[in-house]
């Protein structure tokens, strides 16, 4: 027997726990999910799967992806348009973003600086981070008119 991918491994057990199925529309969405990194919304996501299954709704793909951010295999990334976008979380590298008010552009990055701040100011205050995401808004360097 193959082996699963960690991904739907985390799904299913997620599933299973809740007492919910794994149904070819659910399976579908996490598949065009996890086959496309960057920021997408549920529109983009839901255009994509309509394009491989026409009979996959709308509040489908809404609810699939609320399970994926519940299990932890998604994460909601605002970009200040109004729009929620969601990207990869398990197995991925943290990173936080550089949003560009003006294009809309998101530029992910690491500092270890930052991070090492976030961990001591949380120590001091004796508070335990289960999770965190810093998006800074400004104009990246396209649209900055100096």
């Amino acid at each position: 027997m193959k082996a699963l991918a960690p991904e739907m491994q985390v799904f299913m057990e997620y599933l299973q726990e809740r007492r919910l199925k794994l149904t070819p529309h659910r399976q579908l969405i996490l598949d065009i999910f996890l086959s496309h990194e960057g920021h997408r919304s549920i529109e983009d996501i839901y255009r994509v799967v309509r394009e491989q299954d026409p009979r996959v709704g709308y509040t489908t793909v809404y609810r699939t992806m609320k399970i994926l951010l519940d299990c932890g295999l998604a994460r909601e990334i605002d970009l200040a348009d109004g729009i929620t976008r969601y990207e990869h979380l398990y197995n991925h590298e943290h990173h936080d973003h550089l949003v560009c008010m003006q294009c809309g552009k998101s530029i992910e990055f690491y500092n270890l600086e930052i991070e090492t701040l976030q961990d001591e100011a949380s120590a001091q205050l004796g508070f335990k981070v289960l999770d965190h995401k810093l998006q800074i808004y400004g104009l990246c360097g396209d649209c900055r008119k100096d």
